[in-house]
């Protein structure tokens, strides 16, 4: 049987409308990714990629320490508290203190000892003290070589945060323009020869049951079709390739192109959005709405 909260995740994930994805679970028999897929395959829902905004409070920060740099989250109950200043000055000692350990897990990150307490502690006395529950979510930690370069950038105070890192160059503002660039338009690789086969394979499955299931294109001759597909594919897999993207500061050239100016190239970059994948308390008339679809 297909729960209210089933459905609601599913919401969340996708943007489509409750009664689709009652239908989508009761037809993948709840199983979530199939589920996505049918949406998708229906032409209801886009790829998760793009909702996957599930809201949280909190706030995440970006940190260059020399050839080393963090991207850290931080969460609270409210967006009140992630102003709070115990909790600013506790997101700062923790960027500050991770970036330089030699820390890999969260495990190991909780135990690290800051002014002589560890992180748990700092995390469990701010809690405490602000009122509300506080956690050290997630970090990644970056090294780069001497001819590398670091490129940051915190958007609206922390809700998103990224760090890129690419070959040397002596353009000081491309480093922070591809970091604005992830920030922006969230690209899921650098480029297609990033992309898992694997990952190529499911667009193109996906792609595949939308235009035959279209009365229109699906009628279409067998060599039209695999035309049709191939084109869509590319416009899928460009939308979530950085080179391949509009550049955000000129919509008439490609990053490739700002890249190649700059004679550098991205090696890596981590983003980071406040609350990706949290499931926030549902409100009183949400929980009311899904009772009278479903019954209690």
């Amino acid at each position: 049987m297909v729960t209210a909260s089933q459905v609601k995740e599913l919401r969340d994930k996708t943007g489509a409308g409750m009664m689709d994805c009652k239908k989508a679970l009761e037809e993948t028999n709840g199983e979530l990714n199939k589920a996505i897929d049918w949406l998708r395959e229906k032409g209801i829902a886009k790829a998760a990629k793009k909702a996957d905004r599930i809201a949280a409070e909190g706030l995440t920060k970006a940190v260059v320490s020399g050839n080393r740099a963090i991207v850290i989250e931080v969460n609270s109950e409210t967006d009140f508290v992630a102003k709070n200043e115990q909790f600013l000055a506790l997101l700062d000692n923790l960027s500050n203190a991770l970036v330089n350990s030699n820390v890999k897990s969260l495990d190991e990150a909780l135990t690290l000892v800051i002014d002589g307490k560890a992180v748990s502690e700092h995390v469990a006395e701010a809690t405490f003290t602000i009122g509300e529950k506080i956690t050290l979510r997630r970090f990644e930690i970056l090294s780069k070589a001497d001819d590398e370069v670091f490129g940051s950038y915190i958007h609206m105070g922390g809700k998103i945060s990224v760090i890129v890192k690419l070959k040397s160059t002596e353009d000081a503002e491309v480093g922070k323009d591809m970091a604005m660039q992830v920030a922006s338009m969230n690209p899921g690789y650098i480029s297609r020869k990033h992309m898992p086969v694997e990952f190529i394979e499911h667009e193109r499955n996906i792609l595949k049951v939308l235009i035959k299931n279209d009365p229109i294109m699906g009628s279409k001759p067998e060599n039209v079709l695999n035309g049709i597909l191939e084109g869509k594919l590319s416009k899928v897999l460009q939308e979530t390739s950085l080179v391949d993207q509009l550049f955000f500061r000129d919509q008439d050239i490609k990053v490739q192109k700002v890249l190649e100016a700059a004679k550098t190239e991205v090696l890596s970059f981590v983003r980071y959005q406040v609350g990706e994948g949290i499931e926030k308390r549902e409100d009183n008339f949400a929980e009311e709405v899904m009772n009278q679809t479903f019954g209690k």
